[in-house]
């Protein structure tokens, strides 16, 4: 999804332009990619305002690419003072976190184990964010850091979130847990972990096939 917000570079003519109709129909930004890619590689006509003017390109065909007709277009942002990224980035954090942990609770009634994914997704998801710039990699890789410390803070041992249950617990109560509940809740925690990775194996053994 393409934010309306963003400016749209076109690399074939060295400029940047905001897009203003394609094939004579008008778009904004979050529809540029599916009028291109519904073109079937036709000729395609673009009207932009370049500099507060509008101009008519010269008709040009969409190429497929990895399965998808493309023209060119790559994205290009002016950068946000610091505060402001600062921001942005605690709201985006927080989003995803919400994100992730709404999924989390939707295990419970099973309706969120499409979104479980095991380390053959990762590097899959991984693998596409490169191909498509630094940038998204990076975007991807903050996106998979964030999922497992929010994993690893669940309160199950061994994960970290479970340990700091069990210190809270020995704290309020002043005296160690035996020996034998840390062993038995350790073997539930494993369990759990366990299923939750062959879930997420048998969602990417069937996106991949």
């Amino acid at each position: 999804m393409l934010d309306p917000e963003v400016t749209v570079a076109l690399n074939l003519f060295g400029r940047r332009f905001t897009p203003v109709d394609v094939d004579h129909r008008h778009v904004v930004a979050g529809d540029i990619a599916q009028s291109i890619a519904s073109s079937d590689g036709k000729p395609l006509t673009l009207m932009v305002a370049r500099d507060g003017t509008l101009v008519v390109m010269p008709a040009t065909s969409a190429r497929l690419s990895d399965g998808r007709y493309r023209l060119g277009f790559v994205l290009a942002g002016e950068g946000l003072p610091f505060p402001q990224a600062a921001g942005e980035s605690l709201s985006l954090t927080w989003r995803v976190t919400r994100e992730i942990g709404t999924s989390l609770g939707r295990l419970v009634t099973g309706s969120g184990r499409k979104d479980i994914s095991s380390p053959v997704g990762i590097v899959q998801g991984s693998s596409d964010a490169a191909k498509q710039g630094t940038e998204s990699f990076l975007f991807v890789l903050g996106l998979i850091s964030l999922s497992i410390a929010l994993l690893n803070l669940l309160p199950l041992l061994p994960l970290d979130g479970g340990h700091i249950v069990f210190a809270v617990a020995e704290g309020v109560r002043g005296r160690a847990v035996r020996r034998e509940i840390y062993e038995r809740v350790s073997v539930v925690g494993i369990g759990i972990v366990l299923l939750l990775f062959v879930i997420g194996l048998t969602n990417d053994i069937g996106r991949l096939s």
